[in-house]
């Protein structure tokens, strides 16, 4: 019995929450233990700061491949490379005209891992330290601590409102639209939580979630950042032309662009009112992350067990991802546990780790994936159905928007 439990704790997701733990512990005891990522190495003091950083994601990487009993050969070189390329995007988006346009690390570090993997042939060595989603998976549990319920309930009802809306609309339509462009189950479910949850966080907990095939996560993940770019600042400048109020400007943002910082970004270049909305709205959706987990959990229970009553708390705690559990328990003692100052403060160090965290990741999503692979045959139904569910998403999300920031809040207000 012992051994069996034991066994179970030594899977993957269980390491990457005691990781994460780890982690959120040494932030909240001993903050300056947590390196963070210089925006530029002109210094020797910035020098220092990125090889702490590589030496601390290194130790990671080590102490959880150990025990994982994975192979450790090769993790130096090979992590050594892919951090390497982290820096690079990072310093790109430092660089005053590409940072005017908003662009983010994140965004440089896929293309870079693609630029690499296209123009050369992967060698082996490279890919030991090559692991997108154990990187985003500990990267999602440091995001749960930089999510306050105090703070969304405080200033996000309306944008809870409207998460919760668009979240289930926008999943179903997406869900049923891959049907009809015979996109197999599995894909199209990452897909539909891809669109309408949160992009790529949601995307990697449903894979989670289904057991999907993490080739297909990663086109998912390479689409999600790509068409972000253009709807950063397409959509700001048709809330322009349509003078929309800014409260419903950022809300729209929030509520349809897939990663947190280009929500940020695209909500600067509207305004301050816009920007906190368009913050709030996804950090509302966020929240929800864990329960579309459980939801899809209890869903691919039934699918797969074909149980037609209800499946057992066994077959439904199996499926559940455990690093989503570390998110949402991350957020309840950051929430609850801790003095609000403390938690915030706390928050910025770990917010600062999970960035470098998903574009050590991102690096990795480039350098598993091909060009070819997006616009191949294969792959075109679900690239329409990703298009067609985004264009949806649009719409609805601006609908609701201009309903509850527009018109239900300044009536009860």
């Amino acid at each position: 019995m012992k051994s069996r439990t034991l066994k179970k704790l030594l899977t993957e997701d269980w390491i990457i929450v005691f990781a994460g733990a780890v982690i959120l512990a040494l932030a909240t005891i001993f903050p300056e233990a947590v390196p963070s990522m210089p925006e530029k190495l002109t210094s020797a003091s910035d020098w220092l700061s990125a090889g702490y950083l590589f030496l601390f994601v290194l130790i990671l990487t080590y102490l959880t491949s150990a025990a994982l009993l994975r192979p450790l050969k090769g993790i130096f070189i090979s992590l050594l490379l892919v951090f390497i390329l982290t820096i690079a995007a990072r310093l790109i988006a430092a660089i005053p005209i590409v940072k005017e346009f908003g662009f983010e690390p994140v965004f440089f570090a896929v293309i870079l891992g693609l630029l690499v993997s296209n123009v050369f042939t992967l060698p082996e060595w490279l890919k030991s330290a090559v692991q997108s989603e154990f990187y985003i998976k500990i990267g999602i549990i440091c995001l749960g601590s930089t999510i306050l319920f105090s703070e969304i309930l405080k200033s996000g009802a309306y944008g809870m409102a409207q998460s919760v809306i668009v979240v289930f609309s926008v999943w179903y339509f997406a869900f049923w639209v891959g049907g009809k462009m015979n996109v197999d189950p599995k894909m199209r479910t990452m897909l539909a939580s891809a669109v309408s949850i949160c992009g790529v966080s949601a995307a990697i907990a449903t894979c989670g979630v289904i057991r999907g095939d993490n080739k297909r996560l990663s086109y998912i993940v390479s689409l999600v950042l790509i068409v972000a770019v253009p709807m950063m600042y397409l959509l700001p400048w048709l809330a322009g032309l349509m003078n929309l109020p800014e409260e419903v400007t950022g809300a729209w943002l929030g509520g349809t662009i897939d990663t947190t910082g280009a929500v940020a970004a695209s909500g600067t270049l509207v305004g301050e009112t816009a920007e906190k909305t368009a913050i709030i709205v996804k950090s509302s959706q966020n929240v929800l992350l864990g329960i579309a987990a459980f939801a899809i959990s209890m869903m691919w229970s039934y699918r797969d067990t074909g149980v037609k009553g209800k499946p057992t708390a066994g077959v439904i705690w199996d499926r559940f991802p455990k690093f989503v559990l570390g998110f949402i328990l991350a957020s309840v003692v950051f929430s609850f546990c801790l003095e609000p100052e403390t938690a915030k403060s706390v928050g910025k160090v770990t917010k600062d780790l999970q960035n470098t965290l998903f574009s050590i990741a991102f690096v990795c999503i480039g350098l598993e994936t091909r060009f070819k692979e997006i616009i191949s045959r294969e792959n075109r139904g679900a690239l329409k159905a990703f298009l067609i569910a985004q264009t949806f998403n649009i719409i609805v999300t601006l609908g609701v928007a201009y309903l509850i920031f527009g018109v239900m809040k300044p009536m009860w207000s």
